[in-house]
């Protein structure tokens, strides 16, 4: 794509905005108005671009995915756009004639906050690929006014503040209220009969409901004048306030009505360990979908005539289980709009809708009480039963007699709606996120589904984005690769990166790979000192693990690590030790107590170890907060080991392990999700791999036979650390502070199972992976030789592969060509 426009039209562009917008010249504006000076001139390079793909949309008519997920987490968007329309240097120069930096301008956007962890980044990296490969996709999900939360870190512990990112407005976005769509909830269903057409009609009645309107955000393809959209929807109220209301008596319905619109969009996952909470959930997940189930069928309307055609024009991928009731509202919109059939309905349905699962974890299937359910969404209850009570019928001709079949594949069971057991039974496609991931799925979570219909399973080895990750995050190394590869191709053929694989053993290379290490680590040491106030020498080993705080995900092993190297260097001063910062960046969920527990741990620890000067600097902790998009794209190119430890079978797939091999740091890692990928492409000797294996895990959990107290008797080093945990060393003498987590690990007091996550039972594996690590990287050339490998082997964890396989296998696509 590139700048359309010449620089002097650009700049005149820039600086006309800012006396439209602020009225103000550019030289007198604050750092935010020239962001939006800037954004507002990218925009209408891009508006050219997304009306001619909405016209080549029109002209070619193909089939379109519909992604919907309750997250996207995006990140910035000015730095990525202007990548994606090869136009960053070009602009990056303009800017500099007018003495702007482009790079300050850019910190002046807030990070969407429309996402939260792994699943939210992994839908922004495919809309990315889709719009970058040529496919026609619409993004869906919610334009929440504060996301989760801006995490602040007082005193140690996390707390939650609003994270106002829409303060100054989106200069990207499009309201599109043309386009609104009405959502109801609770109420009664009245049935009546229509002599007529000699059809039973269910009306909706006493309902509340609020207007769904839509904002349009660019996703702008890399370098093929290719814009797809992602529909964020935000709620507002069918009645608003007006001056006869008063007169009406009506004021406190309209209050009612601003409220319930105010609070549907206001944060993403509210705490749902209360009634309420819950209920806010299942109002927020179909709020969104039913907004885009209905314009998607307006859309495909517009142009067709036969709506049970619908799927040869339109496919629903579910991202994970909080999209799933789209199956139900498909079927609630076809029979009560269109008045289809229930088998006509149905055959549409489930040749449109796709499910993604993300999860292991039985607690992350969602279920809904059923009291609950049937009382906010009364129809979709309804159709629901009746997908439930065919399904069984089903189940019983296929397993006469067999109840257990019933009991573990019913949608309705134990008074629950059981949100993944409807979208396999609807879905025509069912897959996880790597091939661990999925034969875990088939063989254990999800067995007998895949009994009783195997070929609606399937893998799809989650990716990543390397136009973020690689190009914008780390334009060093990015500059480095295209100069030795002799092209930029790989921006969108990551495979091609395999031709770096003829340098691992140059040490000119070498020397050049770690040099720009060495420059990505001095600028996150001097991010880490501006916001955390602490020294980090970018000579020691960067040991980095960032991603959303969870116990399997194991950042108390890490932790506790920690603590166990302190010991060591505290009893033994004349060892010898490389030094190591350890960086950790997480956000708890504001409900998940233990989660936020850890994350004080870690701080204290911090505290403690970066003010004894007694150990000369040989290890400092770095809790970076607020770790979100921005900060990660430096995180990733800085880190020297990729810390990926969660408990093996836990993780489902994983994409920051794949972020930090495109980055050139090695995995320190248990066999798990896609680190089993990782090693495979890269070599074991080029990781470092630790603890037990899936099948051990599972057999533990399934038969017992482990206790935590014997490696804690017999282990003095480990029960230091545990006992530290409680003896107030970390808690300024306070013995209460961390007894819970002491618990966790030894007893029931406060868990299913004493250590649950097999922490105390990897330790030791763990801390000689860790030995491993140091020895390694003391042999520079033999450390550069593995860091440059695993760049070298990244090329099948780019999102482009996988959603080419889901565009090919799942969805049927066809690419469109969006001319200049």
């Amino acid at each position: 794509m590139s700048l359309k426009i010449s620089k002097t039209e650009f700049k005149k562009d820039v600086m006309d905005n800012c006396r439209r917008l602020f009225r103000k010249e550019l030289d007198e504006a604050t750092p935010q108005e020239q962001y939006q000076s800037v954004s507002y001139a990218v925009k209408d390079m891009i508006v050219e671009n997304w009306i001619a793909t909405q016209k080549q949309l029109t002209k070619d008519d193909p089939k379109i995915v519909y992604y919907m997920s309750m997250e996207f987490l995006m990140g910035r968007a000015l730095g990525n756009n202007l990548i994606n329309m090869t136009a960053y240097e070009d602009v990056k120069e303009a800017l500099d004639e007018l003495g702007i930096d482009l790079n300050f301008v850019e910190d002046q956007e807030p990070d969407p906050a429309l996402g939260n962890g792994g699943l939210g980044r992994l839908a922004a990296c495919f809309l990315d690929s889709l719009a970058s490969l040529g496919y026609a996709a619409y993004g869906c999900g919610i334009r929440y006014r504060y996301g989760m939360f801006k995490q602040k870190i007082e005193n140690g512990y996390q707390v939650e503040k609003p994270d106002n990112w829409l303060k100054y407005g989106n200069p990207f976005e499009l309201r599109r209220p043309e386009y609104a769509k009405e959502i109801r909830f609770g109420g009664n269903i009245r049935v009546e009969y229509d002599d007529e057409t000699g059809k039973t009609l269910f009306k909706q009645e006493n309902y509340e409901s609020v207007l769904a309107v839509p904002y349009d955000y660019p996703i702008v393809g890399y370098d093929n004048n290719q814009v797809n959209t992602l529909r964020i929807w935000d709620a507002e109220p069918i009645v608003d306030f007006q001056l006869d209301s008063f007169d009406k008596g009506d004021y406190h319905k309209a209050v009612e009505q601003q409220n319930l619109a105010k609070t549907i969009v206001e944060v993403l996952y509210p705490n749902d360990n209360h009634y309420a909470g819950k209920e806010l959930r299942l109002k927020q997940q179909y709020f969104f979908v039913s907004a885009s189930l209905q314009a998607a069928v307006d859309k495909y309307m517009r142009n067709h005539d036969d709506i049970r055609k619908l799927y040869e024009k339109a496919t629903f991928q579910m991202n994970d289980t909080h999209p799933t009731v789209a199956v139900a509202e498909l079927m609630r919109i076809l029979l009560d709009d269109y008045h289809l059939e229930w088998q006509e309905a149905w055959d549409v349905t489930t040749k449109a809708c796709a499910y993604t699962n993300h999860t292991i974890m039985a607690e992350a299937l969602e279920k809904w009480p059923i009291d609950l359910f049937s009382r906010l969404l009364p129809r979709i209850y309804q159709i629901i039963q009746e997908i439930d009570r065919r399904f069984i019928i089903q189940v019983e001709e296929m397993y006469p007699g067999n109840e257990d079949k019933k009991r573990t594949m019913g949608i309705l069971r134990d008074g629950q709606v059981r949100m993944a057991n409807l979208a396999i039974v609807a879905g025509y496609s069912v897959n996880g996120v790597a091939r661990l991931h999925t034969e875990i799925l088939k063989k254990r979570e999800l067995k007998d589904f895949y009994e009783m219909m195997p070929e609606k399973f399937n893998n799809k080895t989650n990716g990543i984005t390397q136009r973020r990750f690689l190009m914008h995050g780390n334009p060093l190394l990015a500059s480095w690769v295209t100069e030795k590869l002799g092209t930029k191709a790989w921006a969108t053929d990551l495979s091609l990166m395999s031709g770096l694989k003829k340098y691992v053993d140059d040490p000119k290379a070498q020397q050049e790979f770690m040099d720009i290490k060495y420059k990505n680590k001095e600028r996150l040491a001097k991010y880490i000192l501006e916001h955390n106030g602490i020294e980090v020498d970018p000579r020691s080993i960067f040991d980095v693990q960032v991603k959303r705080l969870h116990e399997y995900k194991r950042q108390l092993l890490n932790i506790m690590h920690v603590m166990y190297l302190y010991n060591k260097i505290k009893e033994h001063p004349e060892l010898s030790f490389y030094p190591r910062t350890f960086i950790f960046g997480a956000k708890a969920s504001a409900g998940y107590i233990r989660a936020k527990e850890i994350i004080k741990l870690i701080n204290s620890v911090a505290d403690v170890i970066n003010n004894d000067r007694s150990i000369n600097g040989k290890i400092k902790v770095v809790f970076i907060e607020d770790y979100r998009v921005s900060n990660a794209e430096w995180i990733f190119a800085a880190a020297d080991v990729s810390e990926q430890i969660s408990t093996a079978s836990k993780e489902a797939s994983g994409t920051g392990n794949m972020k930090f091999m495109l980055n050139g740091a090695p995995t320190l890692g248990t066999m798990d999700g896609a680190n089993v990928e990782i090693v495979e492409e890269v070599g074991s000797e080029n990781a470092f791999i630790f603890g037990m294996s899936s099948d051990e895990v599972m057999n533990y959990e399934k038969n017992g036979g482990y206790n935590p107290y014997e490696i804690y008797n017999n282990d003095a080093d480990i029960r230091r650390v545990v006992d530290q945990l409680v003896d107030g060393t970390y808690a300024d003498g306070d013995t209460e502070r961390y007894r819970d987590l002491y618990n966790s690990l030894l007893n029931t007091n406060c868990s299913d199972r004493a250590d649950m996550y097999f922490i105390l039972k990897d330790f030791r594996s763990y801390a000689e992976a860790q030995e491993r690590v140091e020895a390694a990287y003391k042999d520079r050339e033999g450390w550069a030789r593995m860091a440059l490998l695993n760049t070298a082997c990244c090329g099948k964890f780019s999102s482009d592969r996988t959603i080419e396989e889901y565009a090919k296998e799942i969805w049927h696509l066809h690419k469109i060509k969006v001319e200049a």
